[in-house]
């Protein structure tokens, strides 16, 4: 009697057909959101590290105000070739041209 695995038993023979192709526009798309997380977090340690862009404060408005502006910044930078963290994870992970 043939023993299945359970893990297995759902699972296509091919698992490369069954996974979707990588489309280069996905890949950017992916590494620009990627690039942009990376410099929101750099602007957030600066911007904790130094008590504030505008001073000290404790003022919450203020503080979520600044919050979306390094988050828009950051998504703006990074649309706009960013610091080129982009551009090199897309050609890592595109393959390359068959011949």
């Amino acid at each position: 009697m043939p023993t299945t695995n359970s893990i297995s038993a759902g699972m296509p023979a091919d698992l490369s057909a069954a996974r979707p192709k990588d489309e280069p526009a996905k890949i950017k798309a992916a590494a620009t959101q990627f690039e942009a997380l990376l410099i929101g977090q750099m602007l957030k340690s600066m911007h904790d590290s130094e008590g504030g862009w505008l001073g000290t404060g404790d003022d919450e408005s203020a503080s979520s105000a600044m919050e979306y502006g390094q988050e828009i910044f950051a998504q703006a930078l990074s649309n706009n070739g960013g610091l080129g963290l982009a551009s090199m994870v897309v050609r890592g992970l595109q393959k390359p041209p068959e011949p």
